[in-house]
């Protein structure tokens, strides 16, 4: 058989399926629609039979395009003339395992990544991309960490040298040995030496107000503060001022101030000079005029130049003894037998400060600026070590039974708590020993 004929037989086939398939699918719809009232059993059966009949007729299409294209092939590799018929490319039964020889005989092309171009200018040749120098900045920053660690570092090492240079710890042994029933107030005072003398940077002043009724010892203190830092700045950089031996007159009152000013100028100058701090001691403060107290305010409140800021500013008065002798006769009953000195000073600093500081304002706002310690009242025992220092210094043999007796000569408010204290302090000490 030749191709032709196979050819004319595979379409004759193909022609009487389809006839055969339409007339089956037409006789299958003329009974449906002449079925008066289908019933829903028999709609279900006739739509299942159209689902079979229309898949039946798309597998033998299947069929008859896949021997169409193995004609196709037979006769391409043997010479046979190409058919006339129109040619119909579906992809329905192509899968990539089918044709094994078109995937073989088609190469894949690699994609290649595709490099960038590197321009170069037209005059010069091919050069190395330049090395990114660092910047400056970054040096400059490691410089300056440096320096500031250094500068850290020198000025935790100075905090001993300055405390040492002071020697505060000879002056808290000879405070807490010279000086009787003040222990709290003494504490505070160092506490506020130490930490302003740590450093020689400040951004004020270091100004501290004793407050105390008379013969508790506030002239005593300032006298040994005074001896203490002259020993160690020297004599010229510590002013002892004592109102009513510089400027008893009020009417001298403003040249006074004048003068304290050129004065205390002229002394922070030469310990700006030799790098040390000075100390103005000023005694019964209580009795300054109003135009000193300006003058000192404008020196302690100056913003000036650093020098004004490196000094030490102590003032000594009775001002608020009334509070104070009130407060320590009220609470005596109340503090107890077993507390220390310091803690009875605690107490009373932290309720006489307010006080203090809202009655000294009225004064003049150079109160406003200080740092108020109020001392207490003495006690008889306290009385009695003043006489015993006393009579040491003048070469007279501590009798304990003289010593009482000296110091029953003393006057004393009424016993509160089992406490006696000194209406006058210490301040008749020295008078009674000398006439024995």
């Amino acid at each position: 058989m030749s191709d032709q004929d196979s050819s004319s037989s595979a379409s004759q086939t193909e022609g009487e399926v389809d006839e055969g398939l339409d007339g089956e699918m037409e006789s299958k719809e003329e009974k449906l629609r002449s079925s008066p009232v289908p019933s829903l059993s028999s709609f279900s059966s006739s739509l299942r039979a159209v689902i079979r009949i229309k898949q039946k007729y798309q597998a033998m299409k299947k069929r008859r395009q896949e021997m169409a294209l193995a004609l196709g092939g037979a006769g391409a590799l043997t010479g046979a003339p190409s058919r006339t018929s129109p040619k119909i490319f579906t992809f329905d039964g192509l899968t990539p395992n089918s044709l094994p020889s078109l995937s073989s005989s088609v190469p894949q092309k690699k994609k290649r990544r595709r490099r960038k171009r590197v321009l170069f200018p037209n005059r010069g040749g091919r050069r190395a991309p330049p090395r990114q120098e660092h910047s400056r900045a970054q040096y400059c920053l490691y410089l300056l960490f440096g320096i500031v660690f250094v500068q850290v570092y020198n000025a935790i090492e100075n905090l001993d040298d300055h405390v040492l240079r002071y020697d505060l710890e000879g002056l808290e042994k000879t405070l807490r040995r010279e000086v009787f029933g003040q222990q709290g107030a003494v504490e505070g005072l160092l506490c506020h030496l130490k930490d302003y003398l740590s450093t020689y940077v400040h951004n004020k002043p270091l100004v501290v107000s004793l407050h105390g009724p008379s013969g508790v010892g506030k002239s005593h203190l300032g006298r040994l503060l005074a001896g203490h830092f002259r020993s160690v700045v020297g004599e010229a950089l510590v002013l002892q001022y004592y109102v009513l031996h510089h400027c008893p007159q009020e009417a001298d009152a403003l040249q006074c101030g004048r003068d304290l000013t050129n004065l205390i100028s002229a002394i922070v100058e030469r310990a700006e000079e030799e790098e040390k701090i000075p100390l103005f001691i000023f005694d019964e403060a209580e009795h300054m005029h109003s135009d000193i107290l300006d003058a000192l305010w404008q020196l302690v409140t100056s913003k000036r130049s650093n020098e004004y800021l490196n000094a030490i500013y102590l003032f000594l008065s009775n001002l608020g003894h009334a509070h104070i002798t009130k407060h320590v006769l009220h609470n005596s009953s109340s503090i107890s037998m077993g507390m220390t000195a310091s803690g009875r000073h605690s107490n009373l600093v932290k309720e006489l400060t307010p006080i203090l500081r809202s009655t000294l304002e009225k004064l003049h706002p150079l109160w406003a600026e200080v740092d108020i310690l109020a001392l207490g009242l003495l006690e008889k025992g306290h009385v009695m070590e003043c006489f015993l220092d006393e009579m040491a210094r003048e070469g007279f043999y501590p009798d304990r039974t003289n010593i009482e007796r000296l110091a029953g000569e003393i006057e004393y408010y009424p016993a509160v708590g089992g406490r006696e204290y000194s209406q006058t302090g210490c301040k008749q000490v020295v008078a009674k020993v000398n006439l024995l």
